[in-house]
């Protein structure tokens, strides 16, 4: 299947965690707090997490999580809401004190 310009394809926001220096009070505070902030994000379609994901190339990461929406709008519309800011916030505020993060916002296109 070939990409159409101008249409929208599903948009996914990775975020790639490096080991916390505190495990428990990082593992705590994500399952409590931030997931289920990140699962009020409107239109999201789907919230998968990985630990200790294995690199074929480079440094492992602790933990990968993967957001989907339908398309790039939905997505940016999702980051720009209310609950996107607050969700962003905890992230910086409370999770960036226990582990390095990375994250990118990726267009799937079927080829």
């Amino acid at each position: 299947m070939s990409t159409t310009p101008g249409t929208d394809h599903l948009a996914r926001f990775v975020i790639m965690y490096e080991t916390p220096t505190d495990i428990d009070a990082f593992e705590r505070h994500y399952r409590d707090i931030h997931i289920p902030l990140a699962n009020e994000l409107p239109e999201l379609r789907r919230y998968t997490v990985s630990h200790d994901a294995t690199p074929v190339i480079g440094a492992p990461y602790y933990l990968v999580a993967i957001l989907d929406w339908d398309d790039m709008a939905a997505l940016q519309s999702a980051l720009n809401s209310e609950i996107g800011r607050r969700t962003a916030a905890d992230a910086v505020t409370n999770l960036a004190r226990y582990a390095t993060m990375r994250g990118m916002i990726l267009q799937l296109n079927d080829i």
